[in-house]
């Protein structure tokens, strides 16, 4: 399939999310985007009426990808099982050739209004995820489950820090007995 053959707001959204996550949002500008997407600028502001709007849909596109990973990761495991692999993700994820850290915490990082649309894309995703394994951990028999999906989150976002900063496969194994402490068999 050739790019032309692409309909434009799927262009637009795919060089949108490979521009944004490589050299992030503010450093990339709407001529741009509208150049290497090969649409006009009309075009842009027919599929999103702003930058922002832009910006929610690859964030709510990476949530969808990392959701249908996870949930993939957990089907029919037990709970703790289940809990392991939504963090394997996470882990997995921090090993990958061009990763440069989370969308979330990046986008956050350039948005700190915490009423902009594109921090309630951001904080559905982390609630989402923050009830994942809250359920998991619940399922699991763990005593604090709030507790214990408040420590993962955070595991979470050290690792896709740290990820990008130290040697990525030190970072997955810690993750993955970090999780392995939390919840002992």
């Amino acid at each position: 399939m050739t790019s032309a053959s692409v309909h434009p707001k799927d262009r637009l959204l795919a060089t949108a999310s490979r521009l944004f996550y490589a050299e992030g949002i503010h450093a990339v500008g709407v001529e741009r985007l509208v150049s290497e997407a090969s649409v006009t600028r009309a075009t842009f502001y027919r599929h999103y009426p702003t930058k922002d709007d832009l910006v929610a849909a690859y964030l709510r596109t990476a949530s969808a990808q990392i959701r249908e990973a996870v949930n993939a990761a957990r089907a029919g495991r037990p709970p703790r099982e289940a809990l392991a692999a939504a963090l394997s993700v996470v882990g997995d994820a921090t090993c990958g050739e061009d990763f440069r850290g989370c969308q979330f915490l990046n986008a956050a990082a350039e948005y700190p209004d915490p009423e902009d649309k594109v921090r309630a894309v951001i904080e559905d995703h982390r609630k989402w995820f923050f009830e994942v394994l809250r359920e998991d951990a619940a399922a699991a028999g763990h005593a604090d489950p709030d507790h214990a999906a408040r420590v993962l989150v955070l595991l979470r976002d050290g690792a896709l820090h740290g990820g990008e900063l130290d040697d990525a496969e030190t970072v997955r194994e810690t993750l993955r007995r970090a999780v392995e402490d939390l919840l002992p068999a």
